[in-house]
């Protein structure tokens, strides 16, 4: 049984940072709705490749997690919604601010119908401030937050990141942090709330190395001048065979194994200098000796036993096929509801005693609108009137579940 059985949600949220959130909401055992526009495709039902009619990201985002197709500009909607947040008490979205509001089923409506309710918003840039209206993606929060800022080499450009960390360090994390906090203090008080995410928030909280030297001693944290940013020898280094290792050894007995590791112990004196001079000197030792061999005889030197924090650049199908992936169970097959499987990364926090739950892969938009509707009562006669007046999606885009 999963840890969270019994938490009810209402996702409104599509890309990256709410869907994520409510998968790992759902591999704990929350009963997810998803409230999918009929009308506004997802963006990330375009990634190839695809799955039959689903793109693989977007069946992995939404796993587990049943699709209602709602056209929310319809007064028909709000009825909808209105009685399934009688049972459905924890929503999520990621409209901009005020959206919810005009439509109807903002927070400070819904919660004239239940009083309990949990209402997360996550949005670029927060509920207020003079950026809160405006548009943004990963990259544009985490500008705003000053990360890239000091997070590339000196004389070059800033390097956008293979992974959204705004959107998921900053919004589906503290996401769920928020949501699951907010339960607990509902469950002490019987009294719920909304809880404001702002990726850009979140996103320069992160700045939690040496953004306080500057708060406290005015200290700019500078490109490649930093102990983790490229100003000593932590850091990645080429191959002979053009690939890379990280190497990450700050402490002094990792240091010592380092210089052990490249053959001259007496390279502690600029490992653990804090010359810049000296730093760098070291670096280019390193540089050259990792030059001197291919990537895989670097493995066979390393060996298993190695334990001074020097780690290969995996490429992501190598990652898939590490012992250590392997071995955490980071891949999963999740069943299709329409039969077969589909292998998806799995929920990466182990609980001793509740496993995650894999109930089916993300479905198309609609997939569950009938039984939804028979579930919380609507009378047939009721559904058919909301299906003519296209509550449910039209014939024209392809979205008429019932």
């Amino acid at each position: 049984m999963g840890i969270l059985k019994g938490l009810k949600i209402l996702d409104f949220s599509t890309l990256l940072p709410g869907p994520f959130a409510s998968m790992m909401l759902a591999d704990m055992g929350a009963d997810i709705i998803k409230i999918e526009s009929p009308d506004r495709e997802d963006f990330l039902k375009h990634i190839e490749p695809k799955d039959g009619d689903v793109s693989a990201t977007f069946a992995h985002l939404n796993r587990s997690k049943r699709s209602l197709a709602l056209n929310l500009k319809l007064e028909e909607s709000k009825e909808i919604i209105y009685k399934l947040i009688q049972d459905y008490d924890i929503v999520i979205e990621q409209f901009r601010p005020g959206v919810m509001d005009k439509l109807g089923i903002g927070y400070e409506k819904l919660k004239e119908i239940n009083s309990k309710i949990i209402f997360c918003s996550i949005t670029g840039y927060g509920q207020t401030g003079p950026l809160r209206n405006k548009a943004g993606h990963d990259i544009n929060y985490l500008s705003i937050a000053g990360i890239p800022g000091y997070s590339f080499r000196k004389n070059q450009v800033p390097v956008p990141a293979g992974i959204q960390v705004a959107d998921i360090a900053g919004g589906s994390m503290p996401a769920v942090i928020g949501i699951l906090a907010a339960v607990y203090h509902r469950d002490k008080t019987g009294v719920g709330q909304h809880i404001d995410i702002s990726l850009t928030d979140v996103s320069f909280s992160l700045n939690a190395m040496y953004g306080p030297g500057y708060l406290v001693g005015k200290e700019e944290p500078m490109e490649e001048s930093l102990l983790l940013n490229g100003g000593t020898f932590y850091d990645y280094y080429e191959t002979k065979d053009h690939r890379y290792f990280s190497v990450g050894s700050l402490e002094p007995k990792f240091q010592e194994l380092l210089c052990e590791l490249i053959g001259d112990k007496n390279l502690l004196k600029l490992s653990g200098s804090e010359r810049q001079e000296d730093q760098q000197s070291f670096k280019e030792i390193l540089v050259q000796t990792f030059k001197q061999k291919t990537f895989d005889e670097w493995l066979i030197t390393l060996g298993d036993k190695f334990d001074g924090c020097v780690e290969p650049v995996l490429s992501f199908s190598e990652a898939v096929n590490h012992p250590q992936i392997k071995a955490r169970e980071l891949v999963v097959s999740v069943p299709k509801q329409q039969g077969g499987a589909q292998n998806q990364i799995a929920f990466p926090i182990k609980f001793s005693n509740n496993l995650p739950e894999y109930r089916f892969t993300g479905v198309q938009t609609g997939e569950h609108s009938k039984d939804i509707m028979e579930e919380f009562g609507f009378k047939p006669e009721t559904i058919q009137s909301f299906t003519q007046k296209g509550v449910f999606g039209t014939k024209k885009n392809k979205v008429v579940p019932l």
